[in-house]
């Protein structure tokens, strides 16, 4: 069996710097930097962690209802959702994941979609 991301990435460690400069690029998006004024940065990024841990196999999970039930007021977009994708690609790239392994987490988070965007669907 293949390694898992989590572990080949460098475990909790990387995530968490990973995951700090997504953020940064989060918050500095036109698009949606404005979803998290006000918002407790440090408890994000540690959700954070452990949600972006567990698509790359390390030893967390998110179920849909709770994905569904964390994002359900933000009322976002598919545009919102593909900037968060977009993101994300560009800073695993940065911090040296694979072409593959990049599209390995964006089929991942594409499989999420309807969870995190279930409000926002008309």
């Amino acid at each position: 069996m293949s390694k898992a991301l989590f572990d080949k990435y460098g475990g909790f460690k990387s995530i968490s710097r990973i995951v700090m400069d997504f953020y940064d690029k989060v918050l500095d998006s036109d698009r949606i930097g404005d979803f998290f004024d006000g918002i407790d940065m440090p408890k994000l990024i540690d959700h954070q962690t452990k949600f972006i841990s567990a698509l790359l196999g390390g030893p967390v999970s998110y179920s849909d209802e709770r994905l569904r039930r964390a994002h359900a007021s933000l009322d976002l977009t598919h545009e919102d959702f593909d900037e968060i994708r977009m993101l994300l690609s560009e800073t695993l790239s940065e911090h040296g994941f694979s072409p593959q392994d990049i599209e390995t987490v964006m089929i991942e988070i594409e499989a999420r979609r309807t969870s995190i965007l279930a409000t926002g669907m008309s």
